[in-house]
């Protein structure tokens, strides 16, 4: 608005004179203006003093003052509706929340920053990152493939391909691609004190042996017979079935001992497949030591029930199966990529397979616990 050539002073003596007899178009004359500006002023300022003229200045530069600021509040308000599709949490969210607000809202980019709680030289920071472009898309495809991996084995398998990264960058990508696992269900906590469970230290001194049910498409429920090697990891077998015996587990270990040769010892539950007459006739026969763990204490046979987790996790959870010949094609699918292309953290980043090579030819020398 235009400001006005006379005070508020001038004014009021320019209407005191007209109230002691001049004319108006003498005093229009006289102080250069026209008869609309003096009717204005006798309208407004009409009878006051002048300190009741500038009281009403006060009074009107307040009233626009708070105008002003309820038309920006109204505004801001308005524009928060709008930019807060989602929470504003990180400070790139906040950024474009800004510039949105500066190209569509036409707000300074002080005022932007403020509404938003972001600092201006936070905004205008320009970052001298290089670009992770490739990276990401690399990350993205490997997490696509192993679903349930977090980024510790992402990161494994990552520099398996020459790709090494420091952890914490690699966590920051991680998070920012929203890769991370969701968790199922809830883990039991063991109270007491614990210790490292010891291993042997060469292959086929020690077999797990355990059990894993699981259901079809059409509800019919089917079992798994998994067998580990403790040392190195590996899982020798995976006999999918609606049945097995305890013959049936006997035949399923002679076909590995044919191939891997006898083991020195076998650990189990106490599950009637295992405690049989033909069981107990076969491993004295061969001279193994068959070991039944403490009833209702898993944890004694922890190295195949870590196995069966990860079984069930990668797996079982992943997949629909149609029938019994579905499930026994992916089973065996998945393990075989298990002992050959899952890097194991317990087995320094390297495979079963890896792991037992180096065993077998005497380079590893390192203990390594559960």
């Amino acid at each position: 608005m235009r400001k006005s050539r006379f005070t508020e002073e001038q004014i009021i003596r320019i209407l005191k004179e007209h109230a002691a007899g001049a004319s108006v178009g003498d005093l229009c004359r006289k102080h250069g203006i026209s008869d609309a500006t003096f009717y204005k002023w006798r309208s407004r300022y009409g009878g006051m003093e002048i300190s009741e003229a500038r009281k009403l200045k006060a009074l009107e530069e307040e009233n626009r003052k708070l105008k002003k600021l309820l038309a920006e509040s109204m505004l801001d308000v308005s524009t928060l509706k709008e930019m807060l599709g989602k929470k504003l949490l990180t400070p790139s969210l906040r950024r474009r929340a800004v510039t949105w607000a500066v190209s569509e809202k036409s707000y300074s980019q002080r005022r932007a920053c403020d509404l938003v709680g972001l600092y201006p030289k936070t905004y205008r920071y320009a970052s001298t990152r290089p670009s992770d472009g490739a990276l990401r898309i690399k990350l993205r495809e490997l997490a696509s493939q192993r679903r349930r991996f977090g980024y510790r084995r992402l990161g494994l398998l990552l520099a398996r391909q020459g790709i090494r990264i420091n952890h914490k960058k690699l966590y920051r990508i991680y998070r920012e691609e929203r890769l991370s696992v969701r968790k199922r269900g809830g883990r039991k906590r063991a109270l007491g004190t614990r210790a490292p469970m010891t291993i042997p230290q060469d292959q086929n001194l020690r077999w797990s042996l355990d059990f894993v049910m699981d259901t079809l498409a059409s509800g019919r429920r089917f079992r798994i017979l998994t067998l580990v090697d403790d040392f190195t990891r590996e899982c020798l077998a995976l006999v999918v079935d609606t049945s097995l015996t305890a013959l049936r587990v006997l035949r399923e270990l002679e076909q590995v001992i044919d191939i891997r040769g006898c083991p020195r010892m076998v650990v189990s539950d106490n599950g009637t497949e295992f405690t049989s007459n033909a069981v107990l006739a076969w491993q004295e026969e061969l001279g193994i030591e068959w070991h039944y763990i403490a009833p209702g204490k898993p944890m004694q046979n922890g190295f195949v029930e870590s196995f069966n987790g990860r079984l069930r996790d990668e797996c079982l959870n992943e997949h629909l199966f149609a029938n019994l010949n579905e499930a026994r094609q992916i089973i065996e699918d998945w393990r075989i990529d298990y002992n050959t292309n899952r890097p194991h953290t317990s087995l320094k980043g390297l495979t079963p397979t890896e792991f037992a090579n180096r065993s077998s030819r005497g380079e590893n020398q390192n203990r390594v616990y559960l």
